[in-house]
């Protein structure tokens, strides 16, 4: 049996909340520089923690981009969080398609060399992102993809670990379930 003390569950609770104050500080201080010019931000040492007035301009001006004071160009960031959006998409839709099926051809269809296929795809897990970065860049660009929807998504959708995890559910469904299935 636990016993309860209060005195531990107020250090405890205090603890966590100093833990939490902590983490969201500066995300609030972060969102608080958010609303106020740079003349604002500047003048103020320290910065203010009350939020300012310019909320509503500063996140049209990051949102929709403009020209600054000093006559910087600023590039939108929403139509940039909408390609991010498209192609997270289409690569999540994508490799959850593709590694699907090859994980299910993989267990239930016999063909030859049908373990070698498998571990050809396993040991890319081995070629880290930043080996792989170079040649990408030279495939995509040789097929004339570059700057373009394709070019970005079609590279990051054949997957080893969506096709491995895959893999190890089909070969935890019993034998009784398949041959019902095929009835």
């Amino acid at each position: 049996m636990i016993e309860r003390h209060p005195i531990l569950d107020f250090v405890s609770h205090a603890i966590l909340i100093l833990g939490v104050v902590i983490v969201f500080f500066p995300i609030y201080v972060t969102f608080i520089g958010s609303t106020q010019t740079a003349q604002q931000i500047n003048a103020s040492n320290p910065i203010s923690l009350l939020p300012g007035t310019n909320l509503v301009e500063s996140y049209r001006f990051a949102l929709f981009g403009g020209k600054t004071e000093a006559g910087a160009t600023v590039s939108p960031a929403l139509p940039m969080m909408g390609i991010s959006l498209a192609s997270a998409l289409i690569i999540a839709i994508g490799k959850i398609a593709i590694s699907l099926l090859s994980a299910f051809a993989i267990v239930y269809f016999r063909f030859p060399f049908k373990n070698l296929v498998f571990w050809m795809i396993f040991v890319t897990l081995m070629l880290p992102v930043e080996v792989r970065i170079g040649p990408t860049y030279e495939v995509v660009s040789n097929l004339g993809l570059l700057n373009s929807m394709s070019g970005l998504t079609i590279p990051l959708v054949a997957s080893a670990t969506a096709t491995f995890l895959f893999r190890q559910f089909f070969m935890t469904v019993p034998d009784e379930l398949v041959e019902a299935a095929r009835v």
